[in-house]
This record gives C-alpha cells, structure tokens and sequence, in this order.
C-alpha cells in the first residue's frame, strides 16, 4: 500500500498507525500473514487509533478465534503501539504501568485535544486532556 509502512519502528513523533483507516489495518494484518482476518477489521471498523483495544480478550469479538493466531496478532498489535504485555498476575487495583499505553489510550479518541496531544505533554501532565490539569 503506497505511503504505509508495516515492519521497523513506526513510534516516531507522527505515530503514523494512528492515522491509518480501517481498509490500511486490514492491510497490515494481511501483511502479517493473516489475509483471512481482513473483513474481521473493516467489518468492525477497526482503525489506528481503535488498535489499542485489540488483544487476545477481544479478538473473538472480531470473529477471531484460533488461539495462535490471537496470541500472534496481539503481540504484533503491542509491538506496533511499543506496549508491553500486562502481566497475568497484574491486578485491576495495581496503579498502571505502560505509560505508552496510557498514552495510546488517549490518542484513541478523537477531536482537537487528543490530535495535538504529544507523548513529552501526556507524560508533563501538561495538556487540556489529561484529567488531572483540568
């Protein structure tokens, strides 16, 4: 697909997953080797910045069911976003711990504040969408 990069380090400045369409992740997911997972994506309207919500807990929502392929696509989903794994024994009541992730979360959404919100800011706690400044 011209302009989109699959494979190397796409957590630059610009987080160019975030901006892909549901169509350019379904091609990513092809490109992984998955082309019978494609219509699960754009079905679900799955777009970069919905990318974050994709883990083994969701993907038989998309339709996605063999477990190696799930455990596969969610850790090359991780290692597109440059998140790490939750571990088992991480309880709900534990403080997070990847801040990317937390990050990513917020980027999720959509408007003015979340397109200007930069990793240095979110983590500087400095910006209109970081709940603890406003």
């Amino acid at each position: 697909m011209p302009g989109h990069r699959f494979h190397g380090d796409l957590l630059s400045d610009n987080m160019e997953f975030l901006q892909w369409d549901c169509v350019s992740v379904a091609n990513w997911i092809e490109s992984l080797g998955y082309p019978q997972y494609k219509a699960c994506f754009t079905e679900n309207q799955i777009n970069g910045r919905k990318l974050i919500f994709v883990n083994c807990s969701n993907l038989p929502k998309l339709g996605i069911v063999d477990f190696k392929d799930m455990q596969v696509i969610s850790a090359r989903v991780r290692e597109l976003l440059g998140i790490t794994e939750t571990p088992w024994s991480h309880s709900i009541a534990d403080p997070p711990r990847d801040a990317m992730a937390l990050f990513l979360e917020r980027k999720s959404r959509t408007g003015e504040r979340a397109d200007s919100l930069t990793y240095q800011q979110f983590l500087a706690g400095k910006h209109p969408c970081n709940p603890s400044t406003t």
